[in-house]
């Protein structure tokens, strides 16, 4: 089986293929401070929960956007899995024209999912990534890497907001009850995911622009789903886009 690993800044998110099926897939917090000895402690316990263990996998590879967790996966990998891991990055083959100014700058998790929304739609699309950060990733007509745009998540928008705003609470995200709020924590509600889902849309239109014609638009990440309802621009949203997109570098790297 296959080991796939997205390290994102707040979650990780691992799956186990055979193959192309995805077998199990499991999200836990991201902690910045994790040695390899932990990681393979959070992995071991996992898979038993499914009924499988370190011996069932017998390959792997990870994307991370916290640069002091590769190596800890990649070293977790050596000692508990038997193998050496895969670590996306500078000199990956992608299958896929990168035009980029500097390829080293794009994230492993923004060219994870270009390589995935080109298998899946050829071009040209666009996949918009709600993390952390949010990142619009576009492949071109041709199945070409150009780019995109990356913006502040809506969570860090929140916290800056209660942090900045001495008499404003905390709010968890919700889904707003209405445009007018009628109490403070609905008017953050309403004005956080109304206009973070107005800014999503006012990117993707200019891009559009940018390209002379429109494409298909794909979400992924931990709150695609509570942003995508209140666009206009978004088709769909696939939890599983930067699973499938390691999965399909492991086998063009292997």
């Amino acid at each position: 089986m296959l080991l796939a690993v997205d390290v994102g800044n707040t979650q990780t998110h691992f799956g186990a293929y055979r193959g192309e099926e995805l077998l199990e897939h499991w999200r836990f917090a991201t902690v910045r401070q994790s040695t390899a000895d932990e990681l393979g402690a959070a992995l071991h316990n996992l898979l038993e929960l499914r009924g499988y263990g370190f011996a069932d996998l017998d390959s792997s590879i990870v994307s991370s956007t916290v640069p002091q967790l590769e190596p800890e996966w990649m070293a977790m990998a050596a000692r508990y899995l038997g193998h050496e891991m895969l670590a996306v990055g500078p000199g990956t083959k992608t299958g896929m024209a990168i035009r980029y100014d500097n390829p080293r700058e794009i994230g492993a998790d923004r060219l994870v999912n270009a390589v995935a929304i080109r298998e899946r739609f050829g071009g040209p699309v666009v996949c918009v990534d709600f993390g952390t950060a949010t990142t619009f990733d576009v492949v071109s007509r041709d199945g070409e890497y150009l780019g995109g745009s990356l913006m502040t998540g809506i969570e860090i928008s929140l916290e800056a907001l209660s942090e900045r705003g001495a008499r404003l609470p905390k709010v968890d995200l919700a889904p707003p009850r209405s445009v007018i709020g009628k109490n403070t924590i609905d008017a953050i509600r309403s004005g956080v995911v109304y206009g973070y889902a107005g800014a999503i849309d006012a990117i993707l239109r200019r891009l559009y622009d940018e390209l002379g014609e429109r494409t298909s638009v794909i979400a992924t990440g931990g709150l695609a789903r509570l942003v995508v309802p209140y666009t206009e621009e978004i088709e769909e949203v696939d939890d599983l886009l930067t699973l499938t997109g390691l999965r399909l570098l492991h086998e063009r790297n292997s």
